[in-house]
């Protein structure tokens, strides 16, 4: 979901009404600001979160929203689902609808996972957090149904070849913290790619919950199936 851009002088002939020429002028005798700077360039190119302001009217003014969301079991990572109820649901109550109907989700987890879940109406944001150059981890505790051992240690950092897709996955970092239970780090999120890396062993994932993504933890004060916005610094800071 890429943010459309446009140039300032079609933009503002869209918006006023005005020719092209009407727009010049306006531009000329300095009554066009864009983000608090005084516009100049009828090229320069402004997006949907561009401030715009003519002659102290605001034009634009379109919010950005960064949210974190504790995603339980049994809910889906979509907008619209006829079965289940969904994350946007969860935000019933907090957010306006306009507002959730402008969100779309930052790094989906299957019906049965559990965890951190990032939602934003800002494309550019999210495609730093997912693209694979920038190699952002993902974290999750997993319980298994039989006991691990330090050969899965090494399985997952030499990576796994997945024959239907004919790719292998990227090193994972796994620690076991007691004999059912590990802490896995990926830097990618292919289709089901936890559960289906310990079914190489034969070994079934009882429980999966992912606790960060990059810098950004889970806030343990948040309940299952509650969220809040995420501040500043974690916008900034999460792909650290």
């Amino acid at each position: 979901m890429a943010i459309n851009t446009t140039r300032l002088d079609r933009f503002i002939s869209e918006f006023c009404k005005f020719n092209r020429k009407a727009v010049r002028l306006v531009l000329a005798q300095k009554r066009v600001y864009v983000d608090g700077v005084l516009a100049s360039d009828i090229a320069q190119l402004v997006d949907q979160f561009s401030h715009i302001t003519l002659d102290n009217a605001v034009l634009q003014a379109n919010e950005t929203y960064y949210i974190m969301l504790n995603k339980p079991v049994g809910v889906v990572c979509a907008t619209k689902d006829d079965k289940h109820k969904t994350v946007i649901d969860l935000l019933i109550g907090q957010f306006e609808q306009e507002t959730r109907e402008s969100l779309h989700i930052v790094g989906r987890l299957d019906l049965n996972t559990s965890g951190l879940v990032l939602l934003t109406n800002d494309s550019r944001w999210s495609e730093r957090l997912t693209s694979p150059e920038h190699k952002v981890a993902k974290h999750y505790h997993v319980t298994l149904e039989k006991p691990l051992t330090d050969e899965y240690i090494s399985a997952f950092a030499q990576g796994m070849y997945f024959s239907y897709e004919k790719i292998t996955t990227q090193p994972a970092e796994l620690e076991i913290i007691s004999p059912f239970k590990a802490k896995v780090i990926l830097t990618e999120g292919r289709y089901h790619q936890i559960k289906r890396m310990f079914g190489r062993f034969d070994n079934k994932v009882v429980v999966l919950h992912r606790y960060a993504i990059g810098q950004l933890s889970l806030d343990e004060t948040l309940s299952s199936g509650a969220s809040r916005p995420l501040s500043a610094a974690e916008v900034l800071n999460i792909s650290a």
